[in-house]
C-alpha cells in the first residue's frame, strides 16, 4: 500500500508488526500501534499524521483510558476532531496552533458528549518548518532529544506520579514501579479538561521528537528512550523501540518494570525526507484509515 507524503494518515485499533516510515513536514515520521501482548479486545490507542502544508503539520497519539468504557472510541475521537480542526485551519489560513486547541476542545466536547464516562489521554506536536511545539492531556508524553542524547524537551505526564518524579520525591525507579502510576489527573472527557501548551523549540538537523502512549513510557526508562532514539536510521530505531517494549512486557528482567499495555508512538526528524520511504504495514484486520 502506498501512503503518499501529503494525505492524512490516522491508525485507530491497529495491530502493527512494524512502523510506517514516510516523509512529513520537511523531514521523515515514523509511526507504529499495536494492541497489548496477548490481548484480545481492541487497540485502544490511536495516532495520527496530519499534514497541513509545506513543511508544517501535526504528530498526535491518544491513548483511550482502559478500564473505562469506550476508551477506544475516545481515542478516536481525539485524532479525528484534531485531522478536522487542521483540515479546516488549513482552509481559512488560520495558525495551526489555534487548529490543535480546537480539535482537543472539540474532542472534550465529544467523548463528553457520549455520556458514558469514556476518556483518553492526548499529545500532539506541531511541526513548523522546523519548530516545534508541544500540546498535552494527561500521561501520553513527548520527547525531543539531540544526535548526542541532551534531553531538549520532555512533557511532566499529568498525574500524582508524574507531578512527584518533577519535584524530585520520586526518582524514576520508584516511579516506574509505583501502584498509583496509572492513575491521572488530567483527560480529554473531563468537565475540567486543560490543555498543556508549551514553549515553542527549534530542532536541529539531528534532533529526534517522539511523541507515545504510556506503553512506551512505563516499560522503558527515559535514559533507555534516549539511547535508542537519538542516533541512526528512524527504521532501526523504531524497529528497536518495538523490540525491546514487547521484550520487557513479556519478560521482565533484573527488577525493571514490565506493564503489559497497547504501544503506540510516532518518531519524527528534520531535514531527513530524502531517506524517509514508505514501508507497506503488517496490519491486523484493519488498514490506516487515510482522510476518514
Amino acid at each position: 500500500m502506498s501512503v503518499a507524503a501529503q494525505t492524512p494518515l490516522v491508525l485507530a485499533d491497529e495491530d502493527m508488526a512494524e512502523a510506517l516510515i514516510l516523509p512529513f513536514a520537511g523531514g521523515s515520521a515514523a509511526v507504529f500501534s499495536s494492541r497489548a501482548p496477548d490481548k484480545t479486545g481492541p487497540n485502544e490507542d490511536a495516532a495520527g499524521l496530519l499534514p497541513v502544508g509545506s513543511g508544517v503539520g501535526a504528530l498526535a497519539v491518544a491513548d483511550g483510558l482502559g478500564g473505562q468504557p469506550g476508551g477506544e472510541n475516545a481515542s478516536k475521537i481525539a485524532i479525528r476532531c484534531l485531522r478536522n480542526a487542521l483540515e479546516q485551519a488549513a482552509r481559512d489560513d488560520r495558525p495551526v496552533r489555534s487548529a490543535i486547541l480546537d480539535g482537543v476542545e472539540r474532542a472534550n466536547e465529544r467523548v463528553l458528549g457520549l455520556g458514558i464516562g469514556a476518556a483518553t489521554t492526548f499529545a500532539a506536536l506541531e511541526v513548523s518548518r522546523g519548530d516545534l511545539r508541544p500540546y498535552h492531556v494527561g500521561d501520553s508524553g513527548i520527547l525531543v532529544v539531540g544526535q548526542r542524547g541532551k534531553i531538549k524537551l520532555q512533557t511532566v505526564a499529568h498525574s500524582p506520579v508524574g507531578y512527584a518524579l518533577e519535584a524530585g520525591l520520586l526518582n524514576e525507579r520508584e516511579a516506574l514501579h509505583h501502584d498509583q502510576r496509572h492513575e491521572i489527573s488530567n483527560m480529554v472527557g473531563a468537565a475540567d479538561m486543560r490543555i498543556e501548551v508549551g514553549s515553542p523549540l527549534r530542532l536541529a538537523p539531528r534532533d529526534t521528537a517522539l511523541v507515545a502512549s504510556d506503553g512506551l513510557f512505563d516499560n522503558l526508562s527515559c535514559r533507555e528512550v534516549v539511547d535508542i532514539i537519538r542516533a541512526g536510521p528512524l527504521e532501526r530505531v523504531a524497529r528497536t523501540l518495538v523490540r525491546r517494549c514487547k521484550q520487557r512486557m513479556c519478560s521482565p528482567t533484573d527488577g525493571r518494570p514490565s506493564k503489559p499495555d497497547d504501544l503506540t508512538f510516532v518518531l519524527y526528524r528534520p531535514g531527513d525526507q530524502a531517506r524517509a520511504r514508505t514501508k507497506v504495514p503488517a496490519l491486523g484486520s484493519r488498514r490506516p484509515h487515510q482522510g476518514q
